[in-house]
């Protein structure tokens, strides 16, 4: 492996191996509650007319509640330390109050013990370190903020600049009039400052759009529930300076906070609604959580909006017209189609300002999907979503913006973020002074609807970046957590045959109840999880733990409902006839016909191979399975090798499991180079330079090492028929052991490879790799609804950048004529590079959760070589199929023919959901509509009939 291509990941790299806080396991060094304060006030009657606050000041978040009602948030990092008692104590107020302060063992950050990052300190003790009463001086403190701005011009606008100077030396001038013994000079020096503040801009300048923003993190260093607890903090702070600043607005995104805070806080709530209808605390987005933009699938993606914008028309009467995702590891091409099919236009981020290779090149851009769809797109210029209001930051805005020339506005989200907090008072300040103050650029109280609409005016001669907004970094969350990665594709794929099923049921019996509130609680459990901290693994165990339990609760109800719906579908099939023979039911709810080998109770109990036939999302009975063409044989050779062959393919492995030859038979075509192995495992060293449970960098590259320890060799443990099978066990690294059984069924294109491990390692990085006869200088991976193109060399830094990459259920290498595909059931980290496909199995990070991935693990994935272009090869059905199995059900062996509810005319079209429509066809009296949503999957053009025997009375698009 040739030396590393980034000097500042070389640098850090050695620097974290001699260090003494971080990695120390691998380097040279070696539950939530809160409790209840009481607290009662006395106001002496001598403050009468003076401001007075209640301070409090501690290192965990605290809530102030007042007669029952949360009132105010307190964060000592979020610059939250007082609740406000009166702005002018009146006599006529309460003198003497009782409050109650929440307070929370962790910090906007969490608890994490040595560094943010950190798993949480169990033994963590919180301090109080204040509780006061006090007056406070309005006056002090608006001469303290005119200083500070004062003092930033002449340091930020550089001695080439006047503006600077006239800074300096005014307040060098309010510095001489002021006399801190002598509140009545205090006015004098305010005037000073209030010149300069009044000399105004011309009309040229950039205007700023600044929105209070308060980024939660829906879980990461905190549990779910604590989450509750921050939104209710920072939002209803947010309140009380709307009550002060009627000017002041607040971008709110994710459905399911505010529906936390409707559910727990409804006091709190209510003024929410008030706010909103105001329009200054402004709901975004459009999804029920800020997702993760690359793993979950088109379906997810699809009920993330739908979800999102049928919350805020029901309970704010408007839908999101800007989808608002700061803080994701990147963006699937997928996502400008989807959002122009759910009403968006507008997209905003800042997340690729963290690319840690390439400056990514646009602020304000079109954005185009694979399928040509553009929404306008804005990356806030100051590359942050948590603005302080500081003179550095609108600086860094007007001077960082690529689009200078293009546009003449851009955004200023200002707020503490990730952990909650939000806007404060001093921020407002200071960007009051900074409104329309010559040598500034111009700041504004704004919407998100007043930035884009001002954007799309001066859009003209924006550029279009097309395809996927990559981001160069935090690539180890496509794998980290396999067990969060599992439970989602295996959720996606109930939820999936549960409404198939379902909606087919209730179209052929009238009596049958769609369990459609069921089915949304189901998915909305899916789609917290696929947060943007939770679906990628970077958080804490106490959300891992949260996480999968919510993945037994969609399987557990999951599996119920779906039974109901096989029984109401096929009642009449299930009931056992006198003197009738069991026979099996199989159902298929992929829209294609489908010859497979199936495991199906036998007579006695055990477990019995068939090859069935089973139409297109429908069903047929088997009572006599039927007997392939050329059935698998299964030889042992005498170094030790085996041969498996099925009339398709024919394989060849060696001792220790590796693939040393597959070809198909009818083009005699080898897929393997010679003296190459594939299916081989290699272990990583996995060492990141900060982001432990996020990154795998670059230089774990140069530390590859193949497994090689033998535990047992191939044998035999399927001898042919309708299926073979060998098995092997091998050790990983020090402590861990990977079994692995390799299946081969009758008539199937693809060789399997069931694989469990014991993983037991630390910061390791197991991959599996398959060199494979293909020269392509671009590989094909599966997105949502689709697929794109990257890379398979590294010309240039914005392709190496991509050594490690995302895909969804198959991934494909192909030249002219052939090609060789790899698939998977639960896997999404991948790489192709020049004539090898890789896939990411395990890592191993300890930060912020120390047993991450841990434990037995269960995966297959599957490689399949084939003739022409995968496409017309059927890949896409393959992979589809691996990971949606046909059901199998004990039945009567009364005649029946197969059923088939939908197919389509054309291989290039998936349909990949049939529901129930939503909330509004139920609404207008049609229960019984159903939606059925397809898509192109080839990149083409193509006419295609979609073919029913359900009785339709009307179709729309």
């Amino acid at each position: 492996m040739a030396a590393p291509r980034h000097r500042r990941t070389a640098l850090e790299r050695v620097e974290k191996f001699l260090s003494d806080i971080y990695f120390t396991d691998c380097n040279l060094r070696g539950r939530w509650e809160t409790c209840w304060f009481k607290v009662e006030l006395s106001i002496p009657l001598a403050w009468a007319g003076r401001e007075v606050h209640f301070v409090w000041e501690s290192d965990g978040e605290g809530m102030v509640w007042r007669d029952a009602q949360p009132v105010q948030g307190l964060t000592k990092e979020g610059e939250k330390t007082s609740y406000i008692l009166t702005s002018s104590l009146k006599e006529s107020e309460p003198h003497s109050l009782t409050l109650y302060v929440e307070l929370a063992c962790n910090g906007l950050f969490g608890a994490g013990k040595g560094s943010m990052i950190a798993p949480p300190d169990p033994d963590r003790r919180v301090t109080l370190n204040k509780a006061e009463l006090v007056v406070f001086n309005r006056d002090v403190y608006e001469l303290l903020v005119d200083m500070e701005i004062l003092l930033d011009m002449a340091r930020l606008l550089g001695e080439e600049n006047q503006r600077s100077f006239q800074a300096l030396y005014t307040a060098n001038q309010m510095v001489n009039v002021c006399d801190v013994t002598d509140p009545s000079t205090f006015p004098a020096a305010r005037d000073l400052a209030a010149a300069i503040f009044s000399q105004k801009n011309g009309e040229s300048q950039h205007t700023i759009h600044a929105m209070g923003h308060c980024h939660i993190d829906s879980a990461w260093l905190w549990p779910y529930e604590e989450t509750i607890r921050k939104c209710a903090r920072s939002w209803v702070t947010v309140i009380r300076l709307m009550e002060r600043n009627p000017e002041l607005t607040f971008a709110c995104s994710q459905a399911q906070q505010f529906e936390w805070v409707r559910s727990w806080y409804p006091g709190l709530y209510a003024q929410i609604q008030d706010f909103v209808a105001k329009g200054q605390f402004i709901p975004v987005g459009g999804t029920w959580v800020e997702m993760d933009g690359n793993l979950p699938s088109g379906e997810s993606m699809v009920r993330q909006f739908l979800q999102g914008q049928q919350f805020f028309q029901e309970q704010f009467g408007r839908i999101c017209s800007e989808f608002w995702l700061p803080d994701t590891f990147g963006y699937s091409a997928q996502l400008p189609q989807l959002m122009r099919g759910c009403g968006i236009q507008r997209f905003l981020t800042q997340k690729l300002s963290w690319n840690l290779v390439n400056t990514f090149p646009h602020h304000t851009f079109f954005w185009e999907g694979i399928d040509g769809s553009r929404v306008l797109t804005h990356f806030p210029p100051g590359d942050s979503y948590g603005m302080h209001g500081l003179v550095e930051e609108v600086l860094k805005t007007v001077k960082n913006n690529k689009d200078k020339g293009y546009v003449n506005h851009s955004a200023f989200l200002f707020g503490f973020g990730d952990g909650g907090g939000g806007p404060t008072q001093k921020m407002l300040d200071r960007m009051k002074r900074m409104s329309d103050t010559d040598g500034l650029p111009r700041v504004q109280i704004s919407t998100p609807d007043q930035l884009f609409s001002v954007l799309e005016k001066e859009s003209s001669q924006l550029c279009t970046w097309v395809g996927e907004l990559f981001l160069e970094l935090h690539n180890g969350t496509y794998t980290t957590q396999a067990q969060i990665k599992k439970g989602n594709r295996e959720c996606e794929r109930i939820l999936h045959d549960v409404e198939v099923l379902s909606a087919l049921a209730m179209a052929r019996d009238s009596v049958f109840q769609y369990p459609a509130s069921q089915l949304q609680r189901l998915w909305r459990l899916l789609l917290l999880n696929q947060f943007h901290d939770v679906l990628p693994g970077s958080c804490i165990q106490l959300v891992v733990e949260d996480a999968l339990q919510y993945y037994t609760e969609i399987r557990r109800i999951g599996a119920g409902l779906q039974e109901e719906a096989v029984q109401s579908l096929c009642r009449d099939l299930l009931q056992p006839k006198e003197g009738s023979t069991e026979s099996t039911l199989v159902l298929n709810t992929l829209p294609w016909e489908r010859t497979e080998v199936i495991s199906r109770p036998g007579p006695d109990g055990t477990e019995t191979l068939a090859l069935v036939t089973v139409p297109s999302m429908g069903y047929a009975l088997v009572r006599e399975p039927l007997l392939p063409s050329q059935p698998v044989s299964v030889r042992k050779q005498e170094d030790g090798s085996i041969t498996m062959e099925n009339g398709v393919i024919t394989v060849c492995l060696d001792m220790m499991g590796h693939l040393t030859s597959l070809r198909l038979l009818d083009s005699e075509r080898e897929s393997v180079p010679d003296g190459c192995y594939a299916n081989q495992f290699a272990l990583f060293d996995d060492v990141p330079l900060y982001w432990d449970a996020w990154d795998v960098m670059d230089y774990h590259l140069e530390t590859r090492k193949p497994v090689t320890t033998l535990l047992k060799p191939l044998e035999v443990t399927l001898a042919g028929g309708l299926r073979g099978s060998v098995r092997f066990s091998l050790q990983v690294g020090k402590s861990s052991t990977l079994t692995q059984e390799i299946i081969l069924d009758a008539t199937c294109p693809y060789l399997r490879f069931l694989t469990q491990v014991e993983w037991k390692e630390a910061h390791k990085f197991l991959k599996v790799e398959f060199p494979v006869q293909v020269r392509s200088t671009n590989a094909t991976y599966e997105i949502q609804f689709g697929h794109v193109q990257r890379p398979t060399h590294w010309n240039t830094s914005w392709d190496w950048a991509r050594f490690e990459v995302w895909a969804h259920k198959w991934m494909d290498l192909s030249e002219h004529g052939f090609g060789v595909a790899l698939l998977n059931d639960c896997k999404y980290g991948a790489s192709a590079h020049r004539n090898v496909l890789s896939l990411s199995l395990l890592r191993a990070p300890k930060s912020p959760d120390a047993t991450a991935d841990i434990g037995h693990h269960q995966f297959t994935y599957a490689v399949m070589p084939h003739q022409g272009s995968f496409q017309e090869a059927g890949v896409i059905q393959r992979a589809y199929s691996l990971n949606f199995p046909l059901h199998a059900v004990p039945a009567s062996s009364a005649q029946c023919p197969a059923w088939s509810a939908f197919s389509v005319s054309s291989p290039a079209i998936v349909l990949e959901t049939v529901k129930q429509a939503g909330a509004g066809a139920e609404a207008e009296g049609r229960p019984e509509a159903v939606v059925v949503r397809l898509y192109e999957a080839y990149g083409s053009t193509v006419t295609a009939w979609l073919q029913t025997s359900l009785p339709v009375k009307k179709a729309m698009l």
